[in-house]
Parts: C-alpha cells; sequence; structure tokens
C-alpha cells in the first residue's frame, strides 16, 4: 500500500476554479501518477457561483460526479437538463461522444465536487446518462457500493470493469472488504481522518493498493471515503 498526500497532488488556481489533481490532467503531469489500473481521472474541484465549464466533448471514458456541497447544473447532447445535488451520483459514458456543459447553480455558494474518468472496457457504444440518490444512513459506518459494471444493489452501471464505494465512518465504526490480489485498490478520503489498514490517512490523502486480500476502515473522526476496486 503506497500513501500519497494531499499537498502532493497537482493543483490549478483558475480564479473561479481551484482544482486538485489526483493523477496527470491538463497542464500537470507526473509520469509517476498517469492513473492506477483503470482509473485515469480524480479531480477535486471548488467552482465559484455562477461559473463552470462550457460546452466541451467526451468520449470513451465512464465519467462519475460526486457533489460534496453545493449544486452543479448538467446539460449535455442527449437532451439530459438535471441539478447534481450532495448525495446524488452521476454517470455518464461518453461512448462514441458526447457534449455537455457544467455550472455551479448554487445561489452564492461554491459548488465542490468530485470528478472522477474511468476507461471503460470497450471503445464507442452510444452515450448515455444516469443518476442516483444515496443517503448518509445508506452510507454511514458501511461501504455503500455507488457505481459498478453490473449496476449491483441499485448501484449506477458503468461500462468499466470497476467498481465504486462511499462510507461515512465515525468512531467504532469499521468496515472491511475483500480485495483480489491480482487486482487494484484506490482509497481516496474526501474528508476528515480515516485508518486503512492501520494507517492513518486526513483529507485529500489517497492509498494505492495492490497484493492486498482485505481493506480494513476504521477509527474514523468525521470521515468521508471513496474506495475503488480497479482492472489492473
Amino acid at each position: 500500500m503506497r500513501i500519497r498526500k494531499s499537498k502532493e497532488r497537482g493543483y490549478a488556481d483558475h480564479g473561479w476554479l481551484k482544482s486538485y489533481h489526483s493523477f496527470s490532467f491538463a497542464n500537470y503531469y507526473d509520469p509517476l501518477y498517469m492513473g492506477w489500473g483503470n482509473l485515469r481521472v480524480i479531480n477535486e474541484d471548488w467552482i465559484e457561483a455562477g461559473r463552470g465549464f462550457g460546452t466541451h466533448g467526451h468520449r470513451d471514458m465512464e465519467i462519475v460526479t460526486y457533489v460534496l456541497s453545493g449544486s452543479l447544473a448538467h446539460k449535455d447532447s442527449m437532451g439530459n437538463i438535471k441539478t447534481i445535488p450532495p448525495g446524488d451520483v452521476q454517470r455518464m459514458s461518453a461512448g462514441t461522444g458526447v457534449q455537455h456543459s457544467e455550472f455551479n447553480d448554487a445561489a452564492n455558494a461554491t459548488t465542490h465536487l468530485l470528478q472522477i474518468w474511468i476507461e471503460p472496457e470497450v471503445s464507442g457504444g452510444r452515450p448515455s446518462y444516469e443518476q442516483r440518490t444515496f443517503s448518509a444512513t445508506q452510507k454511514r459506518g458501511a461501504l455503500c457500493l455507488i457505481a459498478a459494471r453490473d449496476g449491483a444493489r441499485g448501484s449506477v452501471t458503468m461500462r468499466a470493469d470497476a467498481r465504486l464505494y462511499a462510507g461515512l465512518f465515525d468512531g467504532a465504526e469499521l468496515a472491511t472488504l475483500p480485495m483480489v490480489p491480482t487486482r487494484k485498490g484506490y482509497v481516496h478520503l474526501v474528508r476528515g481522518q480515516l485508518d486503512v489498514n492501520g494507517v492513518r490517512l486526513s483529507a485529500g490523502d489517497a492509498a494505492l493498493i495492490e497484493g492486498e486480500s482485505l481493506l480494513r476502515l476504521d477509527q474514523g473522526q468525521d470521515a468521508e471515503v471513496l474506495v475503488f476496486d480497479l482492472r489492473s
């Protein structure tokens, strides 16, 4: 298990947008962090009120948006016009190509979110969109499956060999997750503090995992975490 501290991530300040990059993205390049397994991007963004990303395109990527605070307005070439509040998970399969825009539509508030890109199993395919709500109760003291290839347990369905879990942990709350040692795991601590296999993480830290058969999360302090099970 390799730990990457929050401050080691790439950082960009565009005035209206402040963003930390866990992996090489845009003008940030680090050959040691080009992705992990089929996980390609985790950007932690803060978007000023009324600002956002104008219409732009994607293709051949599974894009998951996880809003932490504020609100995000989404509009795309498939005809979807949506608002993404905290607690919702949005999945967009870009497939052969999709155009979309994203703006902070929270009144006088910064929107804080994570945007995640995962490489699909197969290129092409018709673009698609899905959005679901996952309550704090579902995530409290547990790893709630929020995205998976088979859409298991009410998760959003990705066209990727990956599973994504979200959890909230405080005090004695504990969760374990069996891992296949030949696959890769990735833990991103969104906020608070948390022990991952006995190693303490703080907000923004990540653990890159391989060769492990079990993941143990405990000793949380106001912790919110995302856990990825990934193709090697």
